[in-house]
């Protein structure tokens, strides 16, 4: 068995060598490579990983996330690739833990951990695909009443304890079957940031993979530390893909107006939280 990990970096600090320490410790019974696509300044120096026996690509220019993971996985000829953020620190038991539930759901094209914020809390990184009632629901409600029936429905770490499969998975840390990602085609690069996960959970599902969440691997996610400080154009960002997504869904000729709305409605609540953010 051979697996390739790919992270993505984008003017990543001290936490790239956070996580490629630990995983290290995660992959010490592993064959592993691990391939850093720097999506950031040219500037940034790798050496320390390098060191390590890290390579590194240069795009030279920002390709978004799913496009730079798909360049760090070409070429590689295995069984596993595990595309995961460089703000993520691996639990000593996490690949083992994720490649030993691939060993008992053999149509999982994508296995995910449980993601724990720096504080413990359990992010939700298993999810429902956004539906209109539920996406709708879930946007309008979620910051005000988190526990509402409509994001309860969307997310679907509802037991801590046992795996499951689900629509589809957080793009942080994602075990991928190299078969299964060759066959849908990788992340659809027109996804630039946000949503190419969603995006991937659908392509699974449409060639008969499954997407099972693995809460007895863990992992601690520092979200989004690379971008905290520009929030404004993350929440751009967030909404673009979120259209982009809907749009594909709701594609029938008849389903313009409805289209339509739904720009309007997603422009209208980015512009809502840019401002909150700036605050």
């Amino acid at each position: 068995m051979k697996l390739r990990v790919v992270t993505v970096a984008y003017n990543s600090g001290d936490e790239l060598l956070t996580f490629a320490t630990s995983l290290t410790r995660a992959a010490i019974a592993f064959d592993y490579e691990l391939v850093v696509v720097n999506n950031g300044d040219s500037r940034c120096s790798f050496a320390a990983l390098q060191e390590q026996g890290a390579r590194i690509i240069e795009p030279g220019k920002n390709l978004g996330y799913g496009q730079a993971a798909n360049l760090g996985a070409r070429d590689f000829v295995g069984d596993w690739l595990l595309v995961v953020n460089p703000d993520v620190e691996l639990q000593p038991d996490t690949l083992a833990n994720l490649l030993a539930a691939a060993e008992r759901w053999p149509q999982a094209g994508a296995l995910g951990p449980m993601l724990l914020t720096p504080a413990g809390e359990i992010y939700p990184s298993a999810r429902s695909f956004p539906r209109l009632v539920t996406g709708i629901g879930h946007a309008i409600l979620a910051e005000a009443f988190p526990n509402n029936p409509f994001t309860s429905s969307y997310r679907k770490n509802s037991d801590p304890h046992t795996e499951y499969p689900v629509d589809w998975l957080s793009g942080a840390c994602l075990l991928l079957r190299h078969q299964a990602f060759v066959e849908v085609g990788g992340f659809d690069p027109e996804f630039f940031m946000f949503f190419e996960d969603t995006q991937l959970g659908e392509a699974l599902a449409g060639a008969g993979w499954q997407s099972v969440f693995v809460p007895s691997a863990r992992v601690v996610h520092d979200q989004g530390k690379s971008w905290r400080d520009q929030p404004a154009a993350m929440i751009a960002a967030h909404h673009h893909s979120a259209y982009q997504y809907l749009r594909r869904i709701y594609s029938a000729p008849w389903q313009a107006p409805l289209r339509g709305i739904l720009w309007l409605g997603l422009q209208l609540r980015s512009r809502l939280m840019q401002r909150f953010a700036n605050r």
